[in-house]
């Protein structure tokens, strides 16, 4: 199923919906919500935005953070 859409899945975070997906590697470096590390060019992470907002779902995807596995796990 995961690899159908696209690698990501629903998960319940504190009562939240969030979508998920995980990711191999990427170009740019990002700051991890968790821990405000670099998550490194290249390495395997986590992008996870919340399912819902108050300004729609694009707005949703559009604050979605990129998080070390170790974090978000």
């Amino acid at each position: 199923m995961e690899r159908a859409t696209g690698g990501r899945r629903t998960e319940i975070r504190r009562g939240e919906e969030w979508t998920v997906q995980n990711v191999r590697s990427s170009e740019k470096t990002y700051t991890c919500p968790g821990c405000h590390q670099p998550v490194p060019a290249g390495s395997a992470h986590v992008v996870a935005w919340a399912t819902e907002s108050l300004f729609g779902r694009e707005a949703a995807l559009a604050a979605r953070r990129h998080w070390h596995l170790r974090c978000w796990g």
